[in-house]
């Protein structure tokens, strides 16, 4: 298959180069994830999703316990040596089995002590997790030639993250404190600072957001134009906007998660398995993500025990909001070593050398050895 390199130990590694790859992801995880998100948002001003009873709001955030959400971290440990065109072994899973049991735990730990310094940093590494995602989607995937330097994608990873983490605290200032309420109080905290939701705080932080947006886009268009990446660049960003600024918190980070962010990455996971990069270039696209679903499986299963243990030890309440508190605490303790992985995948791939991805589809080196 055009586009891929064959390494000494026998295993095939899909470049970003191959066009028929990076088309059929394409329509398989960027479009659909246009289509769900627009869908929301219609849906929101034909008839305000608010009147949504609770539960039915927190129905896309429980299905990604199943679904894309938890599964998508779930491969890590096959990743970074796909990545590196190797076989994934027992070392692998070793490693990044430590990784996530060292840095998880100690994050568990900083919850515990300090709940309230957790929740927050958890919503800033969250920025920066969902902002690294979308940067692979527009460079790999649709060539956003206007991305051309670190600069200019750090500005790109500052605005997709902050969108979802930002936008929603200046629409809906009082769902967001009881989100973060929810998260803190299983772990003790009882009194949620008030400034962070005062409307100086929020303006100068949506001020902040508004104008890194403007000229991040601005800069592009400046160096390229409004080539095909800018436009599409363009359009996302308004589309999430005016997405997280109409719709339901609860409800438009639950739809995100699951069918933005996390079908995102498991479209990129799914390129990182020579049999998954294969069906995507014939057109089997739904064989190649089951694929990914099938190798998630167990480490999924792994992880719903520990977070049902995690609520017996806690026992948040019967409240949703309460149980919806320790299940985002849960995960972030998974979201820190996942993001640690997609950053050395990020460097694998060459993300941050703008002249190995992107651009005119020059697809990354690697060295052959041990991941």
């Amino acid at each position: 298959m055009g586009g891929q390199n064959v390494t000494e130990a026998g295993c095939r590694r899909p470049t970003l180069a191959d066009d028929a790859v990076r088309r059929s992801l394409v329509r398989t995880v960027v479009v659909p994830s246009w289509v769900a998100v627009a869908l929301v948002l219609g849906a929101d001003i034909v008839a305000p999703l608010g009147s949504l009873s609770l539960a039915l709001q927190l129905v896309p955030l429980a299905a990604s316990l199943v679904v894309l959400g938890v599964p998508h971290g779930a491969v890590d440990h096959l990743a970074l040596p796909r990545a590196a065109g190797r076989r994934p072994g027992w070392r692998s899973l070793a490693r990044v089995g430590g990784l996530y049991l060292l840095v998880g735990s100690a994050y568990a730990a900083v919850w515990v002590v300090t709940p309230i310094f957790a929740a927050v940093s958890f919503l800033v590494l969250t920025w920066v997790h969902w902002g690294q995602g979308d940067l692979y989607s527009l460079v790999a995937l649709v060539d956003a030639e206007h991305l051309r330097s670190r600069r200019q994608r750090a500005l790109a990873v500052t605005v997709r993250g902050g969108v979802p983490m930002v936008v929603p605290l200046l629409a809906f200032p009082g769902w967001y404190r009881r989100v973060v309420a929810a998260m803190a109080a299983p772990f003790g905290a009882v009194e949620i600072p008030a400034w962070p939701f005062s409307p100086a705080f929020r303006s100068a932080l949506g001020i902040a957001l508004a104008v890194v947006t403007i000229a991040a886009l601005a800069d592009g268009y400046r160096r390229t134009g409004a080539t095909t990446g800018w436009r599409i660049d363009a359009g996302e960003t308004a589309l999430l906007w005016a997405y997280f600024w109409t719709v339901p918190p609860l409800l438009s980070i639950g739809v995100y998660f699951c069918l933005w962010h996390s079908l995102r990455h498991v479209g990129r996971l799914a390129a990182l398995d020579p049999a998954g990069a294969a069906a995507l270039s014939s057109g089997a696209s739904v064989r190649a993500l089951g694929r990914v679903g099938r190798d998630a499986a167990p480490l999924t299963v792994v992880s719903l025990a520990v977070l049902a243990a995690s609520y017996v030890v806690v026992a948040p309440g019967s409240e949703p909001l309460s149980s919806l508190g320790l299940y985002l605490a849960f995960i972030a303790a998974l979201t820190l070593p996942h993001t640690i992985v997609v950053f050395a995948l990020d460097r694998r791939q060459g993300l941050w050398n703008p002249t190995s991805v992107g651009g005119g589809g020059a697809s990354p080196t690697y060295e052959v050895g041990d991941s």
